[in-house]
């Protein structure tokens, strides 16, 4: 490994507006280097074997090729480049292959950038730590192995570092417990009560979890009155679907 400078990162993105953006993240965490963004398979391993960068921000989908055959490649030529998956591939078996293939993260498209200066910095302190392991021996402690590797409990802590302003991890905890408890939907008043907070809180919180697709809203119509949105978690629907 290379010693104490920058940590040197190409960035592998058709877009170039989205790039761009990446590269002024990039630009404001300390430790880290642009060393070139490439936009095609072409330009992707040109770059990548003459500039031997520490980290690649990649993409799955690109015209003329697909970044995961891009990452399965650039393993298989070296093990000293590590990737972070930045993509707005969803599916399930594409962040199964990613996983099995060694990325670091796996960021989905728009990115925030709390999350990605979250990933960088956590890949940064991977770093910072496997060199100092590998430069004071040459066996390591089974503690030593879970400050390189991560944790439930770290996990937890950084999703809870990025939360929106507003939105406090425990009360954020209590909305999907009640939620959790019936398979039907329930209004934002019902939330409420059961929380213990107004209505426009509950309401925040609801809102804040369908934007991240933890729970679905739809409509209720009653008998009388406007129609009330009711939310339901995810997980719910899916076991609903399945009786």
């Amino acid at each position: 490994m290379k010693g104490n400078r920058d940590i040197e990162v190409l960035i592998v993105e058709d877009d170039l507006r989205i790039a761009e953006i990446q590269k002024r993240f990039l630009d404001l965490i300390d430790g880290f280097q642009a060393v070139g963004i490439a936009a095609s398979y072409v330009e992707a391993k040109t770059l990548i074997e003459i500039l031997q960068p520490d980290l690649i921000l990649l993409d799955v989908y690109f015209p003329d090729m697909n970044g995961l055959e891009l990452l399965k490649e650039t393993k298989i030529l070296t093990k000293q480049i590590d990737v972070i998956m930045i993509t707005a591939a969803k599916e399930i078996d594409k962040v199964q292959a990613a996983i099995r293939l060694g990325v670091f993260d796996y960021i989905i498209k728009p990115v925030i950038f709390d999350r990605f200066k979250q990933s960088l910095q956590r890949y940064k302190e991977y770093r910072e730590n496997l060199l100092k392991l590998s430069k004071e021996n040459s066996h390591v402690s089974q503690q030593e192995v879970d400050k390189l590797l991560w944790k439930e409990n770290d996990s937890i802590n950084n999703e809870r570092a990025y939360l929106p302003k507003g939105i406090d991890p425990l009360t954020l905890e209590k909305v999907i417990e009640v939620l959790g408890k019936v398979k039907t939907g329930l209004t934002a008043e019902t939330v409420a009560k059961e929380v213990g907070v107004s209505r426009t809180t509950a309401r925040r919180y609801l809102e804040h979890l369908v934007s991240i697709e933890k729970i679905e809203a739809d409509l209720s119509y009653g008998t009388v009155g406007r129609p009330e949105r009711v939310y339901i978690l995810v997980d719910n629907m899916i076991n609903k679907l399945a009786e």
